[in-house]
């Protein structure tokens, strides 16, 4: 069997040696005579399981012991709502930079529970750059500051942590979550959904500043109370056993590549290959101020639009998957998270050279 090249978003591609694991564990796990998508949550062997996954990630990630790290479900987008009813407390307003899509949908879902003060914006030049902090119009009063590091459909990437001073600050990072280190005491609240760096969709892993905990609103649904989540060990229900399993392979795996360090400088090398293909090219353009290119997900436009349908079907007999941008953008797009290989890029690279030259 052969692997294709898969440059989706999310689901994204996972690494092989993690899908061969799971593989030979799905019908025995170590033994137990049952997949672990069969266990009780509360079994001695999915809570080592679990626990293990925890400290994994806390490993990799440097996550501080002043800090709660939960495994939730509902994706990143559940998390528009549960982060203002969780932090607001007595608070109104919340302060957001808006950046692109998710920031925009993160807006319009707190906007149902808060003030949401807009601090910046760069919508006005079409999401190609990342307003100058200087000129953030920030509330010292708000609850909190929100933004989104990276805009997955976009391609566009703060290459800086902003400065919250003494309000608490909330990440987004979906798509950037261990791809390269982060000081996590720098925010209050780092939230990522499972299905591009970490493992299958269904699973959001949230970590929260425990001081934090405890000030959500009375109103708020149990399932969505961070304090609840982190009480019970993230089971105050059945929880996203299996996703969550795939996650700690996922850790494990990372680890096994010398962690975020190492992996950064993978990905910092295929970001710079790509980019310096497009950017020599007069075929292929990128439209993001180049300080600002995400290191994860690569937009990028042909000469001729006409071609685009002729670009993807040679993408996919090369198996060059799923590289067409996405709907509200166009184009195309290659996400290249941490499983990506270096080989993939230079697959991708080759591919865009043939078809440049017999195209162009």
């Amino acid at each position: 069997m052969t692997r294709a090249y898969n440059f989706c978003a999310g689901p994204a591609i996972l690494p092989e040696s993690v899908l061969q694991q799971a593989r030979d564990e799905m019908l025995d796990w170590r033994g137990t005579g049952m997949s672990v998508m069969e266990m009780s949550h509360r079994s001695d062997e999915f809570v080592e399981i679990a626990e293990t996954a925890e400290q994994d990630f806390r490993e990799l990630a440097g996550v501080p012991d002043d800090y709660a790290v939960l495994f939730m479900q509902g994706g990143a987008s559940s998390q528009f709502a549960t982060i203002p009813l969780n932090l607001l407390g007595d608070r109104s307003s919340a302060d957001y930079v808006n950046t692109g899509i998710w920031s925009k949908k993160a807006i319009a879902e707190a906007s149902r529970y808060a003030n949401v003060n807009v601090v910046a914006s760069s919508e006005g030049n079409g999401f190609t750059t990342i307003p100058d902090p200087s000129d953030w119009q920030c509330d010292p009063t708000a609850a909190y500051l929100h933004y989104t590091p990276n805009e997955t459909i976009g391609g566009l990437e703060f290459d800086f942590v902003p400065d919250a001073g003494s309000v608490p600050l909330v990440a987004d990072m979906s798509s950037t979550i261990l791809s390269r280190p982060l000081d996590v005491s720098r925010f209050g609240v780092i939230y990522a959904g499972a299905q591009k760096n970490i493992g299958p969709s269904g699973l959001v892993v949230v970590v929260v500043r425990k001081d934090l905990l405890g000030h959500a609103r009375k109103d708020i649904p149990t399932m969505m109370d961070y304090k609840v989540t982190a009480d019970n060990g993230s089971m105050y229900n059945t929880p996203s056993t299996y996703s969550w399993y795939l996650a700690g392979l996922v850790f494990q795996w990372l680890k096994s590549q010398g962690g975020v360090e190492s992996i950064g400088r993978i990905n910092a090398r295929k970001a710079e290959k790509l980019y310096g293909y497009i950017d020599q090219s007069a075929f292929y353009a990128n439209p993001i101020t180049p300080r600002f290119r995400s290191w994860m997900n690569v937009p990028f436009t042909l000469a001729d639009e006409g071609l685009n349908r002729a670009f993807l079907d040679g993408a996919e007999q090369r198996q060059l998957l799923n590289l067409k941008g996405h709907r509200s953008v166009g184009g195309m797009r290659a996400s290249i998270y941490n499983a990506m290989p270096e080989a993939g890029v230079d697959a991708l690279i080759d591919y865009m050279t043939v078809f440049e030259r017999e195209r162009a």
